[in-house]
């Protein structure tokens, strides 16, 4: 025999917005604040002398945490559109978006 108060399907309020509640990776820019993504970014979680070298210090630890960070490419293109010429963005040296960007004219 059924239980009368038991009700089947899917409740009304079954479904959570990912984006109100912050779940990493599904944040998206908007134009109240286009740089949400940076919320996202690995790097905001580890020390960030790690992404800005001295000159000559290696960058490998840096490019490292880049390669699994899931805003790379939005970080990429922020530090393009904004001509970053210091530290390690978007898994890219100064020199190496330098040449990316002779490479585009």
């Amino acid at each position: 025999m059924a239980n009368p108060e038991y009700r089947s399907g899917v409740p009304d309020d079954w479904f959570i917005d990912p984006v109100r509640i912050g779940v990493p990776g599904v944040r998206q820019a908007d134009e109240e604040n286009p740089l949400a993504w940076q919320s996202d970014a690995l790097c905001a979680q580890t020390d960030p002398e790690a992404f800005f070298p001295e000159k000559g210090g290696s960058t490998r630890d840096a490019k490292k945490i880049c390669t699994g960070c899931e805003v790379r490419s939005q970080c990429l293109e922020y530090a393009l559109a904004n001509d970053e010429r210091f530290g390690i963005w978007g898994g890219l040296s100064e020199r190496e978006r330098r040449k990316l960007r002779k490479r585009a004219v």
